[in-house]
């Protein structure tokens, strides 16, 4: 069966229907186009987010850190 999910090159910058490029320069995968070609901003995100949480978990807030109000899904 092929593979009908998106993958954002890293090296190239252009998003991949299936797994064309080697797993060491992919990311994903993603339901559509348009949202592998936002991979960078979702990978920020979620870093952004699990800091914020291990933060919540030591007890410290990281400057200019809001409380996380997600539940955690991405």
């Amino acid at each position: 069966m092929a593979d009908k999910q998106w993958y954002f090159n890293t090296v190239t910058g252009e998003p991949e229907l299936g797994k064309i490029s080697p797993i060491s320069r992919r990311m994903g995968p993603y339901v559509s186009r348009e949202e592998a070609l936002k991979a960078w901003d979702i990978v920020r995100e979620r870093n952004r987010r699990w800091e914020r949480q291990d933060a919540d978990w030591r007890g410290e807030r990281p400057e200019g850190g809001e409380p996380d109000s997600n539940d955690g899904n991405a």
